[in-house]
């Protein structure tokens, strides 16, 4: 073998010849430094906005709340820019297609995040397991430190809050990783199979994430390794990331409102304070919903509710072959 014909063959297992493009792995290592390495930077710029004075007041409940939210804002950006460089896709396959349709599936999904933690509630209320204590309590520490404001003006605040933090992990985690995942290992075992595989290794992934939140429990990994499978087949099942982003927002915000720890997080404002004597297996305890037994048929019931809007919406129930098949901004030479 000549040089030429030995550079050319270890460029291949770097680079894509048809698509001009890394391939899937190098793709993905080279995205996850840089994503890193640029939310690092965009997060640090927020240090030079000066922290108000005082200790109490909308001033410091907003600049605390902003100083989180710029966190998963910088990671949500550099992951889609960098994305966006590296892998030269369309909006559309990362999900975000801002069609009719795409906005159509968000209602449902912020319907889903409502219903389901009060579909919850209902019942625990019903069995004694939970009271309602108060009418828009705050209550002081807390790891978003709303309860220096009031209950009305926190909930307003967790809004914005929740849209990028919700949004940026669908971006991140469905959009691009298990897009590429799905992509990388179609050519060794099929589009539907790498689909799947890449659908429950980000829902493992996403349970881990929130392995060091606080009061996380083996079985709250297990839940929300569960959830992150769901949400990933609203993506795949819809090509879309609108159903996961309104359902993964809403979920948080719902929880919120009714006094419930966030994944471990106490958000220190809510619409209906609540206050739970149930078995913590079933109730999740401090950690909210999702580490208890509870969460459970709340997915059996989003699952099914999934079912039957995909089949209302799109005709069919059916893994898109699209999530393993790029669609290039600039259209590869000899490629489709």
């Amino acid at each position: 073998m000549d040089r030429s014909a030995f550079s050319m063959e270890v460029r291949g297992y770097f680079l894509n010849p048809v698509e001009k493009r890394l391939r899937a792995p190098w793709r993905i290592s080279l995205w996850l430094v840089l994503t890193a390495f640029g939310g690092a930077v965009l997060t640090l710029l927020f240090a030079v906005v000066p922290a108000p004075a005082g200790k109490g007041g909308l001033a410091v409940a907003a600049y605390g709340l902003a100083e989180l939210g710029w966190g998963f804002l910088g990671l949500g950006a550099a992951g889609l820019g960098f994305g966006y460089l590296l892998d030269r896709r369309t909006a559309a396959d990362f999900g975000l297609g801002r069609d009719t349709q795409w906005w159509r599936d968000a209602v449902f999904g912020v319907t889903l995040g409502v219903g389901l933690p009060t579909i919850g509630l209902t019942v625990e209320l019903a069995v004694g397991w939970t009271t309602i204590t108060a009418v828009l309590p705050t209550t002081t520490g807390g790891t978003f430190g709303l309860g220096v404001t009031s209950a009305v003006v926190g909930l307003a605040l967790l809004v914005p809050f929740f849209v990028v933090q919700a949004t940026a992990e669908e971006i991140l985690v469905r959009g691009y990783l298990l897009t590429n995942l799905a992509e990388g290992a179609a050519g060794a075992i099929g589009k539907t199979a790498s689909t799947i595989a890449a659908t429950v290794l980000t829902g493992a992934l996403f349970g881990l994430i929130h392995w060091t939140n606080p009061s996380a429990t083996p079985l709250s990994v297990v839940n929300i390794t569960l959830y992150g499978i769901l949400f990933g087949a609203c993506y795949v099942l819809t090509g879309r990331l609108g159903i996961a982003c309104g359902f993964h927002i809403a979920w948080n915000y719902t929880l919120s409102l009714w006094d419930l720890p966030v994944s471990g997080l106490d958000t220190g404002v809510a619409l209906v304070g609540t206050e739970s004597a149930g078995p913590e297996l079933v109730t999740g305890g401090a950690f909210g919903p999702e580490g208890g037994l509870v969460a459970l048929p709340l997915l059996a019931l989003g699952a099914g509710a999934l079912y039957w809007w995909v089949r209302r919406e799109y005709g069919r129930v059916a893994i898109l072959d699209s999530i393993a098949a790029p669609d290039l901004r600039i259209p590869a030479r000899g490629g489709k």
